[in-house]
């Protein structure tokens, strides 16, 4: 959406891309500015005569804007488009949904693939560095633009658990209520060092050139793949493994070499190699970046409540799943604990699943519940 332009035209066409005003760049916590920066958006359902009726879907690591449709560049179909949909838990009937492709992606997002205005060229590795907050603040500008004073809602899981977490902390006022899902307040050293081997892969690949792939015309896609494989054992839990291959075999007998003999190894496979087709390497090494100096704490002199004292007037749902060893139960307990002593109404529901930490993608009874019941409930306390 262009500068000055009506929100509602923008609203009708289901989103799009919005442009930050000229002279106004995204300032970051490294200190370092972003012009011209873009946002892509894709919005579901139509905002209510009093703006009131608006919900912000965040993505995880590898997701997008395109949250319960089918994605135009990959024809892969939304990846939550098992909560967003006529009869869900998030109705497009009832609500207004937004949801965005984070600062640094690579769905039409200003990120490292980005043109750089002041060379013409991509940023490569000339792209700051960004964090959750960055991308935060983003959206905030993006949904001041679209006319929406209070969001009903903000939701997500994973790094959007992150996003929601941040928001509360940053923006309570723009916040009605917010509904952390698999997440954490900080990055452990665990995950730090899964991503550091996902993200010495990339850079270890010959044709990564140092981030400037593009320039020379290559991909660095068996390191970007081997990085992903990595990072997707730790979305799955053992049970999980163990119930949909267990050590079958993908032949008769065994190969006696190094083939994918194990039905898990090409399960890993065909997750690396479909990924390198729909997701950029760069982005990749900055959004695990992001997400490694998350720690919300530390922002706010090391007590994790002092984020949440400014957020008493917004209502917290936080969800765990039982099988997840990523982001695990207590972790989200961390959470409620400092809702609680900032004095927030929270309410926390471990659901209990051998899915593991993907559990919010996947068809989840107890989760769809779960959600229907605090939406429906978050609605009529705001007279919806």
């Amino acid at each position: 959406m262009d500068a000055g332009a009506e929100p509602d035209a923008e609203i009708e066409s289901g989103g799009g891309t919005w442009r930050f005003p000229a002279g106004k760049p995204l300032r970051l916590d490294s200190g370092a500015t972003l012009p011209n920066l873009e946002v892509a958006y894709k919005t579901y359902g139509r905002l209510n005569e009093t703006r009131t009726n608006a919900i912000l879907v965040c993505h995880a690591l590898t997701g997008d804007q395109h949250a319960a449709s089918v994605n135009p560049a990959t024809g892969r179909p939304g990846w939550w488009d098992n909560v967003i949909g006529a009869g869900l838990p998030l109705d497009p009937g009832r609500y207004f949904i937004i949801a965005t492709n984070v600062v640094g992606g690579c769905m039409g997002s200003t990120g490292p693939a980005s043109t750089n205005p002041k060379t013409g060229h991509p940023y490569a590795l000339s792209f700051p560095v960004i964090t959750i907050a960055d991308m935060v603040r983003a959206q905030a500008m993006l949904i001041e633009a679209l006319g929406i004073e209070t969001l009903l809602a903000v939701v997500g899981g994973s790094m959007g658990g992150m996003q929601v977490l941040q928001w509360a902390a940053d923006y309570p006022e723009k916040l009605f209520s917010a509904v952390c899902i698999a997440a954490a307040p900080r990055h452990s050293a665990q995950n730090i060092a899964f991503h550091e081997v996902g993200r010495q892969a990339i850079m270890a690949d010959p044709d990564w050139r140092g981030g400037a792939y593009e320039a020379a015309g290559v991909r660095p896609e068996k390191g970007l793949a081997v990085a992903r494989m990595a990072a997707h054992i730790t979305y799955l839990s053992e049970p999980a493994l163990q119930r949909k291959f267990g050590r079958e075999l993908q032949r008769d007998g065994l190969s006696w070499g190094f083939d994918a003999d194990f039905q898990v190894e090409s399960y890993l496979r065909h997750q690396g190699a479909s990924f390198v087709d729909r997701f950029d390497a760069n982005s990749y090494l900055y959004i695990t970046r992001a997400l490694d100096y998350f720690d919300l704490a530390a922002q706010r002199g090391g007590t994790l409540a002092e984020a949440f004292a400014t957020a008493r007037g917004v209502r917290f749902c936080v969800l765990s799943f039982s099988s997840d060893w990523l982001y695990p139960t207590a972790e989200s307990r961390d959470i409620v604990r400092a809702l609680n002593a900032a004095g927030c109404r929270a309410s926390f529901a471990e659901i209990e699943t051998d899915k593991g930490h993907d559990a919010f993608f996947l068809d989840e009874p107890q989760l769809d519940r779960t959600l229907r019941g605090f939406f429906a409930s978050t609605a009529q306390a705001r007279g919806l």
